[in-house]
């Protein structure tokens, strides 16, 4: 069961700081409280974690980052296109492309995924957290380079959805 008063708190802390979310793991209970939408992930449940509604979640404010300069990007022939679904980064962190340097990425330019697959890892205080697409089609463009750090809210990924 989770102390409502302690939830309030954190809530409270989190508006009224500089911080842009915070994330507390206690035993098989995790919180996490942003004030930016998160972009299109689907954050991986734990077993046994109650989940926050939405309301409790603080406003969102604009994060005003600028994104970093395209990885890779879709050929020039290809204009984009306006219903591109675009991913961004949920916390601070360092973007990798895959699992571990030998591995194959995750995703390529002109991959198509379905909702729920894995796009990358960010890692975030030594824990890696892996990003999952939201929605299911073809990636477009990705906008960070490998092993590079990102920004809360930065574009990583332009997904054209089927």
């Amino acid at each position: 069961m989770i102390d409502i008063e302690l939830l309030q708190a954190l809530v409270r802390l989190v508006d009224e700081s500089s911080l842009d979310s915070l994330e507390i793991e206690r035993g098989a209970t995790r919180i996490r409280l942003a004030k930016s939408p998160s972009g299109v992930v689907v954050p991986q449940a734990l077993p046994g974690v109650a989940s926050l509604p939405a309301e409790a979640a603080p406003p969102a404010l604009s994060s005003g980052s600028e994104p970093a300069s395209p990885a890779q990007s879709a050929p020039a022939s290809e204009p984009p296109a306006a219903n591109l679904v675009e991913v961004t980064s949920p916390m601070v962190g360092t973007f990798y492309r895959a699992p571990s340097p030998e591995a194959e990425p995750y995703v390529e330019v002109g991959t198509s995924v379905a909702a729920g697959d894995v796009l990358c890892v960010i890692e975030a205080m030594k824990l890696m957290n892996e990003l999952e697409c939201e929605v299911a089609g073809r990636i477009v463009e990705i906008c960070a380079d490998n092993a590079e750090p990102v920004d809360y809210g930065q574009l990583l990924f332009r997904v054209d959805p089927a």
